[in-house]
Order: structure tokens, then sequence, then C-alpha cells
């Protein structure tokens, strides 16, 4: 375990307000709205600030007043951060992010869930970079599966010494999560994931809830208005990284359009992220020059977790398992679809607010859910 500081050079952040400066803009769209994409004056607007405001200097001091590490597991540099609850009585739990997100994710919660104000709902957080991503180093070879960073994972826990520990997470990190549960020789104390992995069963067709029904709709308008991103990173992501790598305006557009639509917003990204908050995770993409090697997941997993999906009685989850589903969020199951893969579903619950970004939109509620679900199986 080797002590990781994030040290940026000068040279990178002088080159990068510089190229924003020389954006090449589009043309504006013909639409009032975003069902083209990020709109060309919103994208200036933020950009500008990028370039002449945002402070990456503040984040990376945030960053490093928390312990960071770097290990090698498996081929491949995992960063991760590990804060340890001042508690005797802390439980182990490793939370994992998806795309785009970060370890930024968990910012706001690390107090939360570290320094409760029942010492019985503490954890020690461990929050890795995913293969690929931020300062985690990049796998120089096919096979990096949610499988394999599952067991990454568990060798991780492994060599921090936790013996017993949970495991938590959403988007990928859901995936990853899952996976874990399914791999477990008796480590984990139980999952948490927001959502869990499950298909609409046709055996309720015929008796839907108004819930299931509405999860239905957004499913088939997601596949047909919000699925380009996820079937280019699954064929050809190094095409698009190309582009992505080069351009910071093309890197932002790409990545806050996702923050406009996946959260629990209205549309409008700022009601639940700031401005800053939004950059820190695209600046982080930008400086570790990560935008092919995080699309990569897509090409390895995304058609397999699509099977899972398909497949809810395939590949079930026996581990104690706590689930939170979030009003805007995409998948929406419902719990009798998850208990088709989820055999043994400790704790349940739909909250009136959030999105997809659950522990970045809503820190207090997140935190809520996470110790809910703990207290019935620490």
């Amino acid at each position: 375990m080797i002590p990781f500081r994030i040290e940026i050079p000068d040279d990178e952040l002088i080159d990068l307000r510089a190229r924003l400066s020389r954006t090449r803009w589009p043309d504006a769209e013909p639409v009032s709205d975003w069902t083209q994409g990020v709109p060309l004056a919103y994208l200036e607007e933020l950009c500008h600030y990028w370039a002449t405001e945002y402070d990456w200097r503040a984040t990376e001091r945030r960053l490093n007043a928390l312990p960071q590490f770097r290990t090698d597991i498996d081929g491949v540099g995992i960063h991760f951060l590990h804060v340890r609850s001042p508690h005797r009585s802390a439980v182990p739990l490793i939370l994992t992010h998806g795309w785009p997100g970060s370890v930024l994710e968990f910012e706001k919660v690390v107090p939360l869930l570290t320094e409760p104000d029942d010492p019985d709902d503490a954890f020690h957080l461990v929050i890795p970079s995913l293969p690929g991503y931020g300062f985690s180093g990049r796998p120089t070879e096919p096979g990096w599966t949610v499988q394999r960073i599952a067991a990454a994972w568990r060798e991780l826990m492994a060599r921090l010494g936790y013996q017993r520990y949970g495991a938590q997470g959403s988007d990928w990190g859901t995936s990853v999560t899952t996976s874990m549960g399914q791999q477990d020789t008796g480590e984990l104390v139980g999952i948490h994931v927001m959502p869990p992995i499950a298909a609409p069963d046709p055996g309720t067709f015929d008796d839907l809830t108004p819930a299931e029904e509405a999860a239905l709709v957004d499913l088939r308008r997601a596949a047909a208005q919000e699925s380009g991103y996820a079937e280019q990173m699954t064929t050809k992501p190094q095409t698009v990284g190309y582009a992505l790598t080069d351009s910071p305006a093309g890197l932002c557009a790409w990545i806050v359009e996702k923050f406009a639509s996946w959260t629990d917003s209205g549309g409008v990204p700022e009601t639940v992220l700031t401005r800053d908050a939004m950059l820190d995770d695209i600046t982080l993409y930008w400086l570790t020059r990560t935008a092919a090697s995080s699309a990569r997941l897509y090409w390895e997993s995304f058609r397999q977790v699509g099977e899972w999906f398909a497949k809810s009685t395939d590949d079930t989850v026996p581990v104690p398992t706590g689930c939170t589903v979030f009003p805007k969020e995409v998948p929406r199951p419902s719990r009798r679809w998850a208990a088709k893969r989820y055999t043994d579903i400790r704790y349940w619950n739909e909250p009136d607010r959030g999105g997809h970004f659950g522990a970045w939109e809503q820190p207090e509620l997140f935190a809520e859910e996470v110790r809910d679900f703990f207290r019935l199986v620490r």
C-alpha cells in the first residue's frame, strides 16, 4: 500500500485553459431544448467558467486531505481512498462508483458514514477508482470485466485486513457489487445496490402496478432516446476516445449531458449538483486522460450486464441485500422483479427524490439508506 497524493503539474492546467479558449464551436441546435444534446449557449457558458474561474487546486486540496493509496492488483495499479472511522464498532464498507462518476461522488458522504451521530452506525470506508478511471491504472489487455474488478475488490479488502465487510455500488458499481455477492465465500455481511440489476418479469405483465408500468415506459424511452453514448462506447470506445481526450469542450458535453438527463433536476443539473462539482468530475477525467480507458468497461461488460438484466433468474445473489430505487433512476425495477435474482432482500426503499447519482445528489438521504440497510446485518 503506497500513500498517494494528487499533484497535477501547472502546465496541464495551462494547457486545459488554452484548449478551451481555442474551441471550434458547432452551429447552434435548431431546437429550443436538449433533445439534440447539450445546447450551444449552455456549453459555451460552462466552458467559459471552466477556463476563467474554476479552481482545480481547491478540489485537489480537498481530496489530498483524505487518506489515499495505490496498490497493484492483478497487474493494474488501483487508487483508493481509505477513511477509517474513529469508532471501534465501525463496519468496513467498500463503495464503488460508475461512469461518468468517480470517487468524487462520495466526497460529501464520507463524514456522514465515518462519524455518524450514533457510533453503532459507523463505517470504515474504502473507495476505489475503477480500473481505467481517475488515478487508477489503465488496463493494457482485454479482460477487465465487472467480475474481474469484483475479484480485485475482494483482494483489496483482504489486503487491508478486512475479513468481514459490506459493499455498496451504483451504475457500474451495482454490477461490481452484485458480482462480489455472487463470488462471496463468507466475507460479505451484505450488499447495497442502487438500483438492483433486474429485468421486468413477463409473468407480471397482466398485473402491473402503476410504478411498474411507469418503469416500463421509461425503459422504452431511454432505449430510444438516451442510449447512443452506451452503444458507441460498447462497440468502438477507442474511436470516441480520441475526440474526448483531445477536446475539453467535447468531453464536457459528453459528460454534462448525463448530469442533465440522469439527475433528479428537471433537466437543470445545477439544481442538485453545483457547477464546480460537475467540473470537478469532468476535470478529473480530463487531467487523467481516461476518456477512452473508462469507456472500455462498456466494451468489456455492457452486453453481459444487459444479459443479466434480461434474465433475472440467472446468476442469483444469495447474500443479504439492500436496494434503493430513486424516482429518477432508469431502470427502476420493482421488488418482485428484483427478488428473482437477489434471493435475500432484507431492505427495500423507494425515496421520493433523487436520481442516478444518489450519493452526490442527496448525500444525507444516501447515508440514511446505507445506514438503514446495514443496521439490519452488521
